[in-house]
Parts: C-alpha cells; structure tokens; sequence
C-alpha cells in the first residue's frame, strides 16, 4: 500500500532497539515507522494490572512518538496520555502499534 492520504501509512516498521529491563519487567523498544516517525515504547508481555495504564489493551504502558524530519513530538502516552495524537495519520500509527508491538516482540 503507497500513502497516497494523509491518514493512511505503508506500516515499513524497522526496529533498531529491543532493551529489556532487569527490574519491573517490561521491554524498551525503539524503532520506525513508514520512514517518517521514531517511537520508543515500553512493552510487556501480559496486560497491566490496571488497564489505565496500558493503550487500549495493547501491553503498551509508555509510547514516545515524534517525527523525524522537525523531531516535533506528536504523541506521548506514560501510564496515561500526556499528549494527544497531533493528527489522523499519527492516530493510525497508534493504533498500528497498539494493534501488535508487544506480541511481535515477545513471539517465541
């Protein structure tokens, strides 16, 4: 799929970073997205235990979104939103990674 609007992405995800953390669990996860957004993500392998801190039921507890071009923040979630999605087609990145970061990167 080309993006030919402005809400729709070609989802070229590249990881370029997998951490996990020795203590409270979880994995740091760092990458791309369509060649235009860098995100950090703290996933974990099993829902939080209060699903207020997760995205949706993603396993996502902080998700860090900005573009690479101007590196202008356009999201930022941390147990919690602290920014809102700066537009449609940062919504659908969102919901790209809420839909399987974590079970991608915890697949055996």
């Amino acid at each position: 799929m080309n993006a030919t609007h402005d809400d729709e992405l070609d989802y070229d995800l590249e990881i370029t970073r997998v951490t996990r953390r020795y203590s409270g669990g979880g994995t740091w996860v760092s990458g791309t997205i369509d060649g235009e957004y860098r995100f950090e993500a703290l996933v974990f392998p099993e829902h939080a235990d209060n699903p207020e801190w997760e995205i949706g039921e993603s396993k996502i507890s902080k998700l860090w979104i900005a573009r690479i071009k101007n590196k202008e923040q356009v999201f930022n979630w941390d147990r919690g939103p602290d920014q809102p999605a700066a537009t449609k087609k940062t919504q659908a990145v969102i919901d790209f990674l809420a839909g399987g970061l974590a079970d991608y990167i915890y697949a055996e």
